[in-house]
């Protein structure tokens, strides 16, 4: 049975984690990869001595998956300083640890972003979620988040001024309609750990995994047609047979009988712009509450020096829905950025820019984690995907972990 043909489609997070779990039970298993690469949504690129992620992600160093898979140390991380600067029009201001101590802040830079009552009920809060379990988490209420923001008793001030551009930043939707178990959890996973960065892009996370894989093959530009029973269908014409398959990509592109089944995908632009020098000097995001266009921004070598090479700053501009062209876009946002800093808009030399229509799975019922029997839908297919429970880092990993423990199961003899 170990000699059995277990196919993975997708060497994204999940498919790694997958056969990393698999190679642990004593199978080999094979990885159809329709890129060049490894990383699905988390690839990192190098464009005239820069490094650029393909969107702008962290890692939070309290993700318990990312914590069992990966070497926090050998991956370098470089963590950003809790908080954010608020840029409001020509006037910018910190706000400094409001996750992680609320009690902490400067009263005076918090008078701009909230009131006093706000930092109690941040600190309360905190307090509350440090205790709460996933599983309680989860297992809440689901209203939206601006609705949960308002019940919590949160100021219009400080809903306006930090959670709106925080987390329509992390949830990629302009209105904080997702879910407040999703805003839960990622309150919770900022108070305890930190948004971080491996120093030489977010690419190394999956290229970690992939360097622990021993027997597992990966074939590269090797994209899937269809899967049939227990047929996969390559689009080259090729066609496999499997024993078991995983399908670590969304699974309406290659299951007929799966379409429809998935809400359209969040999606996000992320821009590269280089300058002399860094205006907000810190390694800390940029939040634009009032922003016409941008959300949030970060200067990458301000958290890792190694994001650039030629001596220039490297600045990730973050745009959610619009509808100009690429030309346009850019020039609107450098007028954007010259009104924000007070730097002329020439002097933002465009590097690249990355249309991701697939940036975050749209959820009704967000989770922390399903039996592994869920994760199977045929006799031979098995599912992975962060879009099975939420749409996070860890819960990538973690559904990969799932369906590779299902797969195990299935094996084990009957009484």
């Amino acid at each position: 049975m170990k000699e059995d043909k277990i196919y993975i489609i997708g060497a994204g997070l999940s498919g790694l984690v997958a056969a990393l779990e698999l190679e642990k039970a004593g199978f080999s298993p094979i990885i159809l990869e329709a890129s060049g690469r490894v990383g699905g949504r988390m690839k990192t690129d190098e464009v005239d001595g820069f490094l650029l992620d393909h969107g702008f992600q962290v890692l939070n160093t309290a993700y318990p998956e990312a914590k069992k898979y990966l070497d926090f140390q050998a991956l370098n991380l470089k963590t950003f300083d809790p908080g954010a600067v608020i840029m409001d029009g020509k006037e910018s201001y910190i706000i400094t640890d409001p996750l992680r101590n609320p009690l902490k802040v400067m009263g005076m830079a918090f008078s701009k972003v909230g009131t006093l009552l706000d930092k109690i009920k941040m600190f309360s809060l905190t307090q509350e979620l440090k205790k709460k379990t996933f599983e309680e988490i989860f297992d809440s209420p689901s209203i939206p988040t601006h609705q949960y923001l308002k019940k919590y008793g949160f100021s219009d001030q400080i809903i306006t001024n930090f959670f709106t551009p925080f987390f329509r930043g992390i949830f990629l939707e302009k209105h904080l309609n997702t879910s407040s178990r999703m805003f839960e959890y990622v309150f919770k996973m900022f108070s305890m750990g930190h948004a971080a960065i491996p120093a030489k892009g977010m690419g190394e996370v999956a290229e970690m995994l992939r360097r622990q894989l021993s027997t597992t093959q990966i074939f590269f530009n090797s994209p899937v047609e269809e899967v049939q029973g227990d047929k996969i269908q390559l689009k080259n014409g090729d066609e496999l047979h499997a024993n078991r398959i995983i399908i670590a990509v969304q699974p309406d592109k290659i299951m007929k009988q799966l379409q429809g089944q998935f809400a359209s995908p969040r999606k996000v632009t992320n821009l590269y712009f280089s300058l002399q020098k860094s205006f907000l000097a810190r390694p800390m995001i940029g939040l634009l509450p009032h922003g016409k266009l941008v959300n949030n921004l970060v200067f990458m070598d301000d958290v890792s020096e190694e994001y650039s090479q030629n001596g220039r700053a490297l600045l990730s501009v973050t745009v959610l829905e619009n509808e100009l062209d690429d030309k346009e876009l850019i020039q609107e946002v450098q007028n954007e950025l010259e009104e924000v800093s007070g730097v002329k808009s020439e002097y933002f030399k465009f590097v690249h820019l990355y249309h991701i229509p697939y940036a975050l799975p749209v959820l009704d019922d967000l989770k922390y984690s399903i039996p592994i029997s869920e994760c199977q839908i045929t006799d031979q297919v098995y599912l992975a995907g962060d879009y099975l429970l939420n749409g996070s880092i860890n819960a990538a990993m973690r559904s990969g972990r799932i369906a590779a423990e299902s797969i195990i199961h299935s094996y084990m003899p009957t009484h």
